[in-house]
């Protein structure tokens, strides 16, 4: 169920059991490459990356229009019909995106994506990459 480069499918599937309501987890890339998911299909997963890196980047765009915002985004959570889904900075150039169905509690999902990303945050860190190689 767990696909990934690197050893930390144990703590995706600790989040993904600490939460209840958690369908899906997606760890990606700024340029919306799949790194890694919990649940959930493949094909979902690398579709779930490839909107993210739109969204991350709209978000940051949206940050930089605040006056005092560095212009990171740190976290945006969307209420789709039949659920949430959370996608938070999780490290140089990766993030950490859930979807969970309305069972999951808002305030419980926020803090435990936050305590992963401190606890593996480095781990997550994805390198730039040129001309689609990693550089």
């Amino acid at each position: 169920m767990i696909q990934q480069r690197g050893n930390f499918d144990w703590l995706l599937k600790e989040l993904a059991d600490g939460v209840p309501g958690i369908h899906q987890i997606v760890v990606l890339s700024a340029d919306g490459l799949r790194i890694a998911r919990y649940g959930g299909d493949p094909d979902g997963a690398d579709r779930v990356a490839a909107a993210c890196a739109g969204l991350q980047s709209l978000a940051g765009a949206v940050a930089a229009e605040i006056p005092g915002s560095d212009g990171r985004m740190h976290m945006v959570v969307i209420e789709i019909d039949g659920g949430y889904f959370y996608l938070m900075a999780a490290g140089p150039n990766a993030y950490l995106a859930v979807l969970a169905d309305t069972v999951a509690e808002a305030g419980l999902m926020s803090n435990r994506m936050r305590d992963l990303v401190l606890r593996i945050g480095s781990h997550l860190t994805s390198p730039p990459r040129r001309d689609g190689q990693t550089v």
